[in-house]
């Protein structure tokens, strides 16, 4: 498959290289011929020693930043790597766009749909295409859908409906309404925009979505910009320990198990440089490993915590974590299940499937982000790379890793359902969208 039509010729030997290493039986080959065991030790390691990565001050980014920490990326060759802190999606947009050559950024802890929304070019300046990978899911659940304290009364929780004659009423008497996401179509958008039209509320003209960089969610909700909010932990938590909030539910009651943060990464960049893209996924994945441990929680959180990564108490990432919500309003409840995955069985939850970025892009059509007429498959085939997460679980020794495109129709908590083999059918199915299907 052509992966980047616009490449000049230095790019296309580049992507000869690469899929040389990966596309076949006898590039699987080539590539265990690249990196065999104890590859970097004996000085066959990566193309450079390190890049600069984004991050966004979410607890879904600790692989990375542990990846740092712990030496994973070390181990792997990459002594150079460098986590940087970006102050909000748009600015990781912007850097990622400039790349490191331009003193930007090749890759980050991404919200999953904007690898699709980059390649498009339809959240970029000018609407030029950046072409993106996704190289492997870095975690499941654990956002938080909060709401402010002025709607305590309702105690608001998984059924937003109770919602619409509040609104209605604030509307009638001339406030405005605003409902703050992180960036528009990504996961925090789909995900509060799922939950309100499932109450009934339509997210275009019945509320005002806003877009609100994550660290600054509790202060807006504290002078009163914002009804409600998604975003990832860990400002829920925080919200409710300030008593400015409650939260009315996390995503994973949403829909249990699903795929939130990507490490993303320029095309043009793991093209020109196969190996060390694979070390940094193999860094990455072990680090996934290493926060999946309930014994490793506390440190993780104390590290993420510090003032250079993240600048917040321990005490509002530890809960959460683990899986124990304070929801506020009195409502606390432990061992929900309810836990940031970053690993799970055999590497499932590190794995891209193509169904979850099927869901993501017919998200992006229900509200107009992405037209019906876009061949869905072929951005989803040009973007997510699966093939090079199995090459990186071989070369760690992950046996039975998860394999294939598709982890099935997925279930919502409305009861309603995604078979990503129709999303026109789901599309159909929904009552408020967009989307003219």
């Amino acid at each position: 498959m052509n992966r980047s039509r616009g490449s000049s010729k230095g790019m296309q030997a580049g992507r000869r290289q690469f899929l040389a290493l990966s596309a076949s039986a006898a590039a699987l080959t080539a590539a265990r011929m690249a990196f065999p065991s104890g590859a970097f030790a004996q000085g066959a390691g990566p193309e450079v020693k390190g890049t600069k990565l984004g991050y966004i001050a979410l607890t879904d980014s600790a692989p990375l930043i542990i990846a740092k920490e712990k030496g994973f990326f070390d181990k792997f060759g990459l002594p150079d790597m460098d986590i940087s802190k970006q102050a909000s999606w748009g600015a990781t947009r912007d850097n990622m766009a400039l790349g490191t050559k331009a003193n930007g950024i090749d890759g980050a802890h991404i919200l999953r749909p904007k690898v699709h929304m980059y390649s498009a070019g339809t959240v970029t300046q000018n609407n030029q295409k950046l072409p993106m990978y996704t190289l492997l899911n870095l975690n499941y659940d654990c956002q938080g859908i909060s709401v402010s304290n002025e709607y305590k009364d309702l105690n608001i929780q998984k059924d937003a409906s109770p919602l619409r004659e509040a609104f209605a009423r604030k509307k009638a008497a001339g406030k405005e309404l605003t409902a703050a996401m992180t960036f528009p179509g990504g996961t925090h958008d789909v995900w509060i925009r799922y939950w309100l039209a499932a109450g009934g509320i339509d997210p275009d003209n019945d509320i005002k979505v806003i877009v609100v960089p994550p660290p600054q969610m509790v202060a807006n909700m504290k002078v009163g910009t914002m009804d409600c909010f998604c975003v990832g932990e860990p400002w829920n938590e925080q919200l409710v320990n300030q008593n400015i909030g409650y939260t009315a539910l996390t995503t994973g009651e949403l829909w249990g198990g699903h795929p939130e943060k990507a490490l993303g990464m320029r095309a043009e960049w793991v093209d020109a440089n196969p190996k060390a893209t694979l070390a940094i996924m193999m860094a990455t994945m072990e680090a996934q490993q290493w926060c999946e441990k309930a014994e490793n929680k506390q440190e993780m959180a104390e590290i993420v915590g510090r003032r250079q990564w993240f600048n917040v108490p321990v005490g509002d990432i530890i809960g959460r974590i683990k899986g124990n919500i304070n929801y506020g309003l009195g409502r606390k409840v432990t061992d929900t299940g309810l836990a940031m995955k970053f690993w799970g069985k055999n590497g499932e939850v590190s794995y891209p499937y193509k169904s979850h970025d099927a869901w993501f892009v017919a998200e992006n059509m229900r509200w107009g982000k992405f037209p019906l007429t876009m061949d869905a498959k072929a951005l989803i085939d040009k973007t997510n790379r699966a093939d090079l997460w199995r090459e990186a679980a071989k070369q760690i020794g992950l046996a039975d890793a998860p394999s294939g495109d598709s982890r099935g129709v997925e279930t919502f908590f409305d009861g309603v359902k995604f078979d990503p083999a129709d999303p026109m059918g789901y599309l159909k199915s929904l009552k408020i969208k967009r989307a003219a299907v």
